[in-house]
């Protein structure tokens, strides 16, 4: 299991919070890893211009490298 960092740029390979963001790339907000408020979902934002932050599962996400 990944664990991220606020400021990690990650790849969405599929969200069910909204699917419009798989494929792109965002950066994760949270400073703390996520709990029960967002049921274990990271927020990632930066996705794109008409897209907002989106909340996604660990499983979902894969870190770019950058």
């Amino acid at each position: 299991m990944s664990t991220f960092k606020s400021g990690d740029e990650v790849r969405i390979v599929s969200c069910k919070d909204n699917p419009r963001a798989a494929g792109r790339t965002g950066r994760i907000v949270d400073e703390v890893p996520p709990g029960p408020l967002t049921q274990g979902r990271w927020t990632v934002n930066r996705i794109g211009a008409l897209i907002g932050p989106a909340l996604c599962h660990t499983d979902e996400l894969r870190k770019t490298g950058r």
